[in-house]
């Protein structure tokens, strides 16, 4: 088998080839490719839902050409090297795991990361939530907010307090439903999230996955109820809610038979 270390050599070679050579390569800039490892890294989490292992690898390898090509742009602008990049992960790490590479003592995986949270404010961290990108998506930045908070003790005891502050917030949507006000209600939905996604997190369920699962499993679900309404030469939009639900528990009733 090859070496790791070879294989990564021939990634860099190809890459500067390809900058020197092709057309298109030469012309992208750290803006262009932005959008672009955007796009490759939803491909990995859709493979990582579907646990497509093959999928995986191959969008693994999409990232690993992205970090080495701003590497090489961040080179050519005399800013970094790909060497400074890789080094600088190298030491990050060290130092973030002086149980490891020093002499702190941990018991468990929450000793790992308040330690962690701490050396990052010793590196000069103003706030323990400020490692949470801005424009992560809403449901992705609960769950890491609720993490960071967590790691200062900034958490329920008990899964049935948190479970007790959604049916809390849950009485606030309605208090703010019956009163009309749309941005009470925008609130008030939004506390409720919050606490589902909290609540999500002490069951130790991925709220980004399951919500991501559901989705997948209503595209299966509608797509099959318009190509069994096609098939008696209907369309959706003709039918009646009461036709279009006995589709709906019909494809449901054919995935809880047919489950593979």
């Amino acid at each position: 088998m090859q070496p790791p270390a070879d294989a990564f050599l021939r990634l860099i070679q190809i890459m500067d080839e390809l900058r020197e050579k092709c057309p298109w390569d030469k012309k992208q800039t750290i803006e262009t490719l932005r959008q672009l490892t955007i796009e490759e890294t939803y491909e990995l989490t859709d493979a990582i839902t579907g646990k497509d292992w093959k999928g995986i690898k191959e969008e693994l390898g999409d990232l690993l050409l992205h970090i080495v090509f701003y590497a090489k742009i961040g080179e050519e602008k005399n800013e970094f090297t790909l060497e400074e990049v890789i080094n600088g992960v190298c030491e990050k790490l060290i130092v973030r795991h002086p149980h490891i590479y020093g002499d702190v003592k941990v018991d468990n995986e929450e000793d790992v990361k308040q330690n962690w949270e701490k050396i990052k404010l010793r590196e000069g961290k103003t706030s323990v939530l400020g490692g949470v990108p801005k424009s992560l998506p809403a449901l992705v930045k609960a769950i890491r907010l609720q993490e960071k908070s967590k790691t200062v003790g900034f958490e329920w005891d008990n899964t049935s307090q948190v479970w007790d502050k959604v049916k809390e917030e849950m009485t606030e949507l309605e208090e703010a439903v019956a009163s009309g006000e749309k941005d009470k209600m925008e609130d008030e939905m939004g506390d409720v999230l919050f606490s589902l996604v909290n609540f999500a997190r002490f069951l130790q369920v991925d709220a980004e996955n399951a919500l991501e699962r559901t989705n997948k499993k209503f595209i299966e679900r509608f797509t099959g109820m318009e190509k069994a309404a096609a098939e008696e030469n209907k369309m959706l939009h003709d039918m009646s809610l009461e036709e279009m639900d006995a589709l709906w528990n019909k494809m449901k009733r054919n995935k809880q038979q047919n489950p593979l």
